[in-house]
């Protein structure tokens, strides 16, 4: 993963003793994500359509399904700049939770990022991701608010996405290996767009196995078969 320079670090100085619950009851500092939305009723399913076509899909898929956006892709500093939108999103978050928490933003692989690190934030991340994925389409509407397109932004909390994603390139490889060796699909448990993106991944630079997504939120998941 390679990183662009400008990262920015940010550290409120806050206590961190509110309750995990609370994550999912609060909006934008003093604002509602559901309010006055700039594109009305559509701004929330342009910003999660956007990542079920860019991160649960192979790249040939990405390109087809991007439309327009492949067009104009935006500049490094756009990129920059949505990274810097949702890092003053989280850090309200983060200072109405009363949570302590250093905030880096960049962009890395041509998308933006922000990463959040500090102890005790186990809680904004959540069982199996599902907090932070939250929070993610919370920033990114938060982004989409601001420049009136939808972002591809990546949040993560304490390294949570890295860690997921070796432990899905395991499950990835044993899957192919069982593929491989008796000649019946695997079907997967169910995944976020993030973890299935992860593991077609995985399954795409592998050689004899394929994969492909199939079923609907939140049951969907993904079918690993020999291929043809």
């Amino acid at each position: 993963m390679t990183e662009t320079s400008g990262t920015e670090t940010r550290s409120p100085e806050v206590s961190d003793d509110t309750a995990a619950a609370e994550v999912e009851t609060v909006a934008a500092p003093g604002d509602s994500p559901t309010e006055e939305r700039p594109d009305g009723s559509e701004a929330i399913d342009a910003v999660t359509d956007d990542e079920d076509d860019d991160e649960d899909e192979d790249e040939s898929d990405e390109e087809d399904a991007g439309g327009d956006r492949a067009d104009a892709a935006p500049s490094k500093a756009d990129l920059f700049r949505e990274s810097e939108i949702a890092a003053d999103y989280v850090e309200g978050l983060l200072d109405i939770l009363d949570y302590d928490g250093d905030i880096d933003e960049l962009v890395s692989s041509g998308r933006p990022m922000v990463e959040v690190v500090g102890g005790r934030l186990n809680s904004l991340v959540g069982t199996r991701g599902a907090t932070l994925e939250a929070l993610q389409e919370l920033a990114r509407l938060a982004v989409f608010r601001q420049t009136g397109s939808p972002s591809r932004l990546l949040l993560d909390v304490g390294g949570y996405r890295a860690n997921r994603r070796r432990e899905l390139g395991a499950i990835a490889k044993n899957a192919a290996e069982k593929v491989k060796e008796f000649g019946e699909p695997v079907r997967l448990e169910a995944m976020s767009a993030f973890e299935r993106k992860c593991v077609h991944d995985v399954i795409n630079a592998l050689a004899g196995v394929e994969s492909e997504s199939e079923g609907v939120e939140p049951s969907r998941r993904i079918v690993v078969r020999p291929a043809p």
